[in-house]
């Protein structure tokens, strides 16, 4: 009689990314707070206070009005940044998503979805600048987002990145607050950032 032997599949240890998207995932926020995962690091942002929506605001009125094809927007979209780069699992959530309005991008989108067909995505500084300046600035130009908008409050700036390469935007444009700012194709504008001083 031989012996029989059984062998268990051994399972596969998760890796810290995987454990850390898992964590993330899970996590159950106050309401009115957003979660991010970005740069293999998870940030909870509370609600923003009025100055910072009367920036969304005053960018959303102006692409409606004059940007030279029609957009849709959405406000807080979570997007899945997976291209790439040190952290290929990326979460963010822009202040807001522009995506031409023949796309129908938002229509059906799940609550993390791919950022093919968006056109630009904007950020307003808060509570982390630094963040918005650098961290999702790589995220986006490695989800191939072809403009960033940065609207700096505390350096009173705005500027808005585009040709994205690798982990960076290889063009960018700043127009002090006050200047006009032109914003490349869709759009074909300038942007007034008067009403941001």
């Amino acid at each position: 009689m031989s012996a029989m032997t059984h062998e268990h599949p051994v399972e596969a240890t998760p890796t810290q990314e995987e454990i850390l998207l898992e964590d993330f995932l899970s996590l159950a926020t106050p309401e009115g707070f957003r979660a991010e995962l970005i740069e293999g690091e998870i940030s909870v942002s509370p609600p923003t206070d009025g100055e910072h929506e009367h920036y969304l605001s005053k960018v959303v009125r102006q692409i409606i009005k004059n940007s030279a094809v029609e957009m849709d927007v959405s406000g807080h979209k979570g997007l899945l940044l997976t291209r790439g780069g040190r952290c290929p699992k990326n979460h963010a959530i822009p202040d807001l998503t522009f995506a031409p309005e023949d796309r129908r991008l938002f229509l059906g989108a799940p609550p993390w979805m791919p950022p093919d067909g968006v056109a630009m995505v904007v950020e307003v500084t808060s509570g982390k600048p630094v963040q918005d300046r650098i961290a999702k600035r790589h995220c986006y130009a490695r989800g191939g987002i072809p403009l960033y908008l940065l609207i700096d409050r505390e350096e009173s700036k705005a500027t808005v990145f585009s040709a994205p390469e690798g982990e960076e935007y290889t063009a960018s444009h700043l127009a002090p607050f006050g200047k006009p700012l032109p914003l490349p194709a869709p759009f074909d504008f300038e942007l007034d950032t008067a009403p941001f001083l």
